[in-house]
């Protein structure tokens, strides 16, 4: 089951929510509940979820912000990023929340275009579409970063800007779940539409 507060009022019994929550697993046997979204309404609810949930042996998964509000929920850390260290992030995080056992790796397929240079750090989304044009009328040639480990291309335009394209392939997202299990991490979510074309494990 998935828990999102975009949108929500912030009004409203978070304890009657708790309960409807778990009482729908119960109901259609789910085994985990995943809270998305923000807010301090959400936070409430992720902190009584986890002691609901815990008790019946369902598992929760919480965005890293809400983490220290949880003792038993698993925090989910992205696994796309511009700069740093995946490993060291994965790392950092598992130490943080007192082993790796308490982190999962949130799947993120991401493409990204930053016009350079990037000073806040973040790029124009690109859809899969976007970026096979883009790849389709440059023909650039294609790295691999070893560090954020995803893809990447430069490029300029008419009017000197140079560009730099950080984008996910299923080889990427394969390499990032092999780098949170050497780290202890076995346990990951993604959207569907993001991993189907993962090649199966050998």
């Amino acid at each position: 089951m998935v828990v999102d507060a975009r949108g929500a009022d912030h009004r409203g019994e978070v304890s009657a929510l708790c309960r409807q929550v778990v009482q729908e697993c119960a109901a259609r046997n789910f085994c985990a509940v995943v809270c998305t979204g923000g807010g301090t309404v959400q936070r409430r609810l992720a902190a009584q979820l986890d002691e609901m949930l815990n008790r019946r042996g369902i598992a929760l998964y919480v965005p890293e912000c809400w983490g220290e509000y949880t003792t038993a929920a698993r925090v989910l850390i992205g696994s796309a990023l511009s700069g740093g260290s995946l490993h060291c992030r994965l790392q950092e995080a598992a130490e943080r929340f007192g082993g790796p056992e308490r982190i999962a790796l949130w799947m993120e397929r991401v493409a990204e275009d930053f016009f350079l240079p990037a000073a806040l750090g973040g790029g124009t989304a690109l859809t899969g579409q976007e970026l096979s044009r883009l790849m389709g009328r440059l023909k650039p040639a294609v790295f691999f970063s070893d560090e954020l480990c995803a893809r990447y291309f430069t490029y300029m335009t008419g009017e000197g800007g140079a560009h730099f394209v950080l984008f996910d392939d299923a080889d990427t997202l394969r390499k990032k779940l092999q780098i949170a299990r050497r780290l202890g991490i076995r346990r990951a979510v993604a959207r569907w539409e993001d991993v189907s074309d993962l090649p199966p494990e050998k």
